[in-house]
């Protein structure tokens, strides 16, 4: 168990954090316990489940990418632990389809890294808004070319990284999938 738990007094909100990269979760931790949390902290799925089954958090932030388990699997079980856990999942690997597949299964709010303590209390803040409020005036949908530079990225991903496989699931010739990648992803 590697339970980095960083306490900062009784009656502060409880937030578990799930990273299977020490570094970030380390900091991430410190970071929220200077802000007044409770914070416990995890590796993986079965170390956070275990922390859970313990003491609820009231808030959990999970990656979505984990060895074991994923993150998925962990905001369902969570939930199920507790439903009033808010659950923020955090990830490098974007895609509409997994935001869609964590905000059905419970989560709060789905965020992109490189995400920072201020960026994950915002989210929690648009979270616990009324669901048919309006966006905010800053708010633009993403565009169809960010779309289709997230669903390259999840493919690429699901293939381990294999350019020609990925090329030839997505109907792509090789090398126009490589210029594609090339290119920096659209902003909205």
């Amino acid at each position: 168990m590697t339970d980095d738990r960083v306490s900062a007094g009784a009656g502060a909100p409880s937030l578990l954090i799930v990273d299977d990269d020490d570094v970030f979760r380390t900091r991430l931790a410190r970071a929220f316990s200077e802000r007044g949390y409770d914070v416990r902290a995890a590796a993986g799925y079965a170390e956070a489940l275990g922390l859970a089954r313990e003491d609820s958090p009231e808030m959990a932030v999970v990656d979505l990418r984990m060895p074991g388990p994923s993150g998925l699997e962990l905001v369902r079980d969570l939930k199920a632990l507790d439903p009033s856990t808010r659950v923020l999942v955090l990830t490098g690997y974007g895609s509409i389809a997994t935001a869609i597949e964590a905000m059905r299964i419970g989560a709060t709010y789905y965020l992109q890294k490189p995400a920072d303590v201020d960026d994950i209390m915002a989210a929690f803040a648009r979270g616990e808004a009324p669901p048919l409020d309006p966006p905010p005036a800053a708010y633009t949908a993403p565009s169809l070319a960010r779309a289709e530079w997230e669903h390259i990225s999840r493919v690429l991903s699901d293939c381990g990284g294999s350019i020609s496989e990925a090329a030839r699931r997505l109907g792509l010739h090789r090398r126009s999938l490589q210029r594609k990648l090339q290119k920096y992803p659209p902003r909205h």
